[in-house]
């Protein structure tokens, strides 16, 4: 695509069935700290609650009652497999997941980063993710800053996250 500024996209929402969409969206900010940005019925009778931050969100929907003509089209072939959530204090969010009663497990600490994954009510599953120094071997240039690059709105959360990481490092020292 010679010629051609091609601008990066960015995930908005995923919209995902849940049993329970309000009960869902409220572990969920309990646990990450997000709002309900908007809730309300939705498609085939169904409810839906969008939770999450200002530039992204979950659509936990709950399915009414299905029309003859909806059935195939809830019952897909492709599946999800799991949810990745950037936070920054791994172990505090840890203490969340288990507060709630989910279990994490599949903890591992390598480049770039820290992660543990759990299941929820719903089983589906959550990864958990953090950028901030995983071992003293880590270094600036294994962050994710180049997806980053030129974007104003995301260049203050990789600040953030690379600001504390340099002082993690400084730390170590």
């Amino acid at each position: 695509m010679k010629g051609i500024i091609m601008q990066m996209a960015t995930l908005e929402h995923l919209n995902i069935s849940v049993q329970n969409p309000k009960a869902t969206a409220e572990m969920l900010g309990r646990i990450f700290g997000w709002e309900i940005r908007w809730q309300g019925p939705s498609l085939n009778k169904g409810y839906t609650v969008h939770v999450g931050a200002a530039d992204s969100y979950l659509a936990l929907y709950s399915v009414g009652k299905l029309e003859n003509s909806d059935i195939k089209r809830f019952q897909k072939k492709g599946g999800l497999n799991h949810i990745g959530i950037v936070v920054d204090d791994m172990e505090s969010v840890e203490a969340r997941v288990i507060a709630e009663g989910f279990v994490p497990r599949s903890h591992a600490d390598y480049e770039p980063g820290r992660r543990f994954y759990f299941f929820d009510k719903d089983a589906v599953e959550y990864e958990v993710v953090s950028y901030i120094a995983a071992s003293p071997s880590m270094t600036p240039s294994m962050t994710p800053s180049k997806a980053w690059a030129g974007r104003e709105d995301d260049a203050k959360g990789f600040k953030r996250v690379f600001g504390r990481m340099c002082e993690t490092l400084s730390l170590l020292k």
